[in-house]
């Protein structure tokens, strides 16, 4: 059978039609298997140690809220904050409440929640709700879908959670700028009701990435590829806290990454994990696998577990080797390999006192520091690291440290684990050198 010319074309519209309905009906399913709990249902405001485990921010609080008339009532404060990120690093940064980032929004799904945002900055701002479905007229873009919100005014957001997971908030008002410097934040939606186990220990990290020249005491919001404090909750290591958990319990930990343009690929030793949730909601089951990195693109979160199970302290850091790294000197000339001596003779006439450090590598840079050999700028801190109970950590920036335990105290933050002789690596002996025939 043949097909005239006008069959074609009736035959090619019905086709494109009905893609478009397929399109749309996935897009209807997309938005409704975000939403997890009917959005005409009525519920209890969720209660934290009843309903859910509280989520914990290390270096960061939880944003306290009231009960009013069955709404949770938060408070937001845009204002310009002092904030640390590592120790003699201190920036002019702005954030909310008194933070950088500011503090994590906890609730559950079903509860309506009310945040009103007083704004104490000099500049018009606004919050956004990254990844969370709410009205148009809630979604916070400044201009688009609400007026800025002048200095000295106060908003008002109103909205129900119909689903749960990770999320973020910022300002969406000049946000180049504002974001920049340090307007973010968490958001934990915990489910209604929960479809397994609840975790022992669940955190919440968010990774942004600044420019804070040596010596400055502002962020720099202009730059665009050279950022130099890379951080975890807006902490530079040895800044972080670390996470604990005890053998045997569920740990998840929810990552999202706000940075201006980096991804993160978020490495953990000592363990594979599962990555459970996206922004976009949970992962079955099925589609999960076992991973020790997981990228987190910029702009997105994601959500990992698994069972502490191996004792030990173990690095979480960003695998891209320069956000390990705080403050760094890119446009210095490279000296690997140089001749160290031969060129402090060179400079000292000129520069007397010069110590050259980068001949073989940076490693030794903060240690050099802290035993008091070099100084660095006025508030500023050294590239990498900090002093470990084996030696020094020539780590820093985007770096902390899971410290895995049988039993976990007030202190075990700040102590190490001690490894038992027969599985700590250390100096080779001669006699086993021979033993298995190995020349050095």
């Amino acid at each position: 059978m043949s097909l005239s010319r006008r069959d074609t074309f009736r035959l090619g519209g019905a086709l494109a039609l009905t893609g478009l309905a397929a399109r749309q009906a996935s897009a209807q399913n997309a938005i409704a298997a975000a939403q997890t709990v009917d959005p005409e249902a009525t519920f209890e405001p969720g209660k934290p140690e009843v309903d859910y485990r509280p989520v914990i921010t290390p270096n960061g609080a939880t944003l306290p809220f009231k009960v009013v008339d069955d709404v949770k009532v938060f408070h937001l404060i845009a204002e310009e904050v002092d904030h640390v990120f590592a120790p003699g690093l201190t920036a002019q940064c702005w954030g909310y409440n008194g933070r950088v980032h500011g503090p994590t929004i906890e609730a559950v799904e079903g509860d309506i929640v009310r945040i009103y945002v007083t704004n104490r900055l000099p500049a018009a701002t606004t919050v956004h709700w990254h990844g969370v479905i709410v009205p148009s007229g809630m979604d916070g873009v400044g201009g688009l879908n609400q007026a800025p919100i002048e200095p000295g005014e106060t908003y008002r957001y109103e909205f129900k959670l119909v689903q749960h997971g990770t999320f973020m908030y910022h300002s969406h008002h000049d946000e180049m700028t504002q974001m920049a410097m340090g307007m973010l934040g968490m958001i934990v939606v915990h489910p209604r009701a929960p479809n397994g186990p609840l975790p022992d220990r669940d955190y919440a990290l968010m990774m942004s990435e600044w420019s804070i020249e040596p010596g400055t005491r502002r962020p720099d919001p202009n730059e665009m590829t050279d950022f130099n404090v890379l951080t975890f909750n807006a902490r530079a290591y040895p800044g972080t806290d670390a996470l604990v958990a005890e053998t045997g319990e569920r740990v998840r930990i929810r990552l999202g990454n706000l940075s201006a343009m980096d991804h993160h690929p978020i490495h953990l030793h000592g363990y594979a994990f599962h990555v459970t949730e996206t922004d976009g909601g949970p992962i079955p089951e099925s589609a999960q696998h076992p991973d020790t990195t997981v990228l987190v693109p910029t702009g997105a979160t994601r959500t990992i577990e698994f069972v502490a199970d191996n004792p030990g302290d173990w690095a979480m850091h960003c695998h891209m080797t320069h956000h390990v790294m705080t403050q760094m000197g890119h446009d210095l000339d490279l000296l690997i390999g140089a001749d160290g001596d031969a060129l402090r003779e060179a400079i000292a006439p000129a520069l007397p006192g010069t110590m050259v450090m980068g001949t073989d590598g940076m490693g030794d840079h903060g240690k050099h520091i802290g035993m008091g050999h070099m100084a660095v700028p006025e508030n500023s801190t050294p590239m990498v690291g900090a002093r470990g109970p084996m030696g020094y950590i020539t780590m820093g920036g985007m770096f902390t440290i899971l410290k895995v335990r049988d039993a976990v105290d007030a202190d075990t933050g700040d102590s190490w684990y001690n490894e038992q002789p027969e599985n700590q690596a250390r100096l080779a002996t001669a006699t086993e050198l021979a033993k298995d025939g190995i020349e050095t």
